[in-house]
């Protein structure tokens, strides 16, 4: 078995985090025309809306300030009068689907990204998703939740929010060293974490989210003990411990420093170790791709219950079939196929108004995807994966090879029946999920950079 050394410095290699697969690089990018999306739509709509409900992801890109550390879609700007148009679009957007769904859609999941859903006003946020909500019901084991900036949430937002059934918020903190958040362009003290949380528990949310990121420019040891340890002071109920992925050809903002500012290879393994082991330390719980749970938590309940589910969302405690995506670049799960919105604001905006398709690309599931699909699910989802007759006649002679590598290195254990992945192997469970993955390995030509490296 190779060292822990040697292990990352052969699969340190660039890897999809797997919220869908085939990943967007790998989609074959149809155009698909708005009545046939929408027909893809209401089929998994009927098969899923009664018994499971369905997700929605609603995309809030505006910003007032850039986070050059950041590889989300966002328009950064001060002018607060671009609320009303951008929510008037959605509610436009939401209308087509509403229009060709065969019943009344039940709600299990609300997610609201960006950007910074908090750039909105509490009173814009309110008529917005009142206005979503109104011909819908909420599915029983509904779960609402947002991103929050902690230098602009406030009381009101969270009060808002709560009102409408939210009970989720997820904090971006990153570091708390100064110096690493002077470089990033993401200023915010300790102090204000600390109010926020907070007054968040003080109205009943029930569930906290930290986002923290290792292989920052100027991180060091010292850095993430010291970040590590005024959360321990707050003892969010999840944490999501991000690897950074450095792609300034993708976003030029992070162009601000180079690669000489940032960790090697080995120096962020083990700031990624250093942290987790003193997030163990404090009680939270590993419980897959770069996400830490304490035990009363619903998504540690899942990880146990072996119900934990995957998507565009990262990880979520129920597994839907149909996952809209609202707003620009937003990007849909319909089982049967995946679509993205067209990117641009205003192009967007005005698509919707229009009464037109937003989607301007997307991918048409094959059998073979959805089997591999469920496949990757398996495995980041439960650490394991049973052999179906299905998936052993798709196994070409690559995967194959790549599951014996995975094998000798210690990082799966395979039978008759199951593989599974083994303590050593949690920490690549990317480059696991990457031996299945035939979309990537048919596309790879001409040394194109498409993802981030895997540790």
């Amino acid at each position: 078995m190779k060292t822990p050394e040697a292990l990352i410095r052969k699969y340190n290699v660039p890897a999809p985090r797997y919220t869908s697969y085939p990943t967007v690089p790998c989609w074959e990018n149809e155009i698909i025309k708005k009545d046939h999306w929408l027909d893809i739509v209401n089929t998994t709509f009927e098969e899923s809306n009664e018994k499971e409900g369905i997700s929605l992801y609603i995309h809030l890109p505006f910003c007032e300030s850039l986070c050059t550390y950041c590889g989300c879609n966002t328009r950064i700007t001060k002018n607060h009068k671009v609320e009303k148009t951008y929510s008037e679009a959605l509610v436009n957007e939401w209308g087509i689907y509403l229009n060709r769904f065969s019943g009344k859609p039940q709600i299990r999941e609300l997610h609201l990204g960006g950007g910074t859903p908090t750039f909105f006003s509490p009173e814009n946020l309110k008529d917005l998703l009142t206005r979503i909500l109104k011909n819908t019901d909420y599915h029983p084991d509904f779960e609402f939740s947002f991103e929050g900036h902690p230098n602009n949430t406030s009381a009101e937002h969270l009060r808002v929010l709560y009102d409408l059934g939210f009970s989720r918020v997820s904090f971006g903190i990153q570091d708390f060293d100064e110096k690493v958040q002077k470089t990033i362009n993401r200023l915010q003290t300790y102090e204000k974490v600390v109010e926020v949380t907070h007054l968040a528990r003080s109205i009943g949310y029930e569930s906290v989210n930290y986002d923290l990121i290792y292989g920052l420019p100027y991180q060091s040891p010292e850095t993430i003990r010291s970040t590590i340890e005024k959360v321990a002071q707050l003892m969010p109920d999840r944490i999501a411990f991000y690897s950074y992925a450095h792609v300034p050809w993708i976003k030029p903002g992070q162009r601000s420093y180079t690669s000489a500012d940032l960790p090697d290879n080995e120096a962020k393994r083990a700031l990624y170790e250093l942290g987790k082991s003193l997030l163990v330390e404090l009680g939270y719980f590993d419980i897959g791709m770069d996400h830490f749970s304490l035990p009363h938590d619903p998504l540690y309940k899942a990880f146990v219950e072996k119900s934990l589910h995957r998507n565009f969302m990262g990880y979520t405690t129920g597994q839907t079939e149909l996952l809209l995506g609202l707003g620009a670049s937003s990007i849909s799960d319909a089982k049967y196929a995946y679509g993205q919105n067209i990117k641009l604001v205003e192009t967007y905006q005005k698509a919707v108004n229009e009464g037109n398709n937003a989607v301007f690309r997307g991918h048409i599931m094959t059998e073979e995807d959805l089997l591999i699909r469920q496949s990757i699910l398996d495995i980041a989802c439960r650490g394991a994966l049973y052999w179906e007759k299905e998936l052993m006649e798709k196994m070409d002679g690559k995967i194959r090879v790549e599951l014996i590598n995975l094998l000798k290195d210690g990082l799966i254990d395979v039978d008759s029946r199951s593989l599974h992945v083994t303590p050593l192997g949690q920490a690549f469970i990317r480059n696991i999920c990457m031996a299945f993955d035939k979309r990537k390995r048919d596309q790879e030509s001409g040394g194109k950079k498409q993802f981030s490296k895997a540790i």
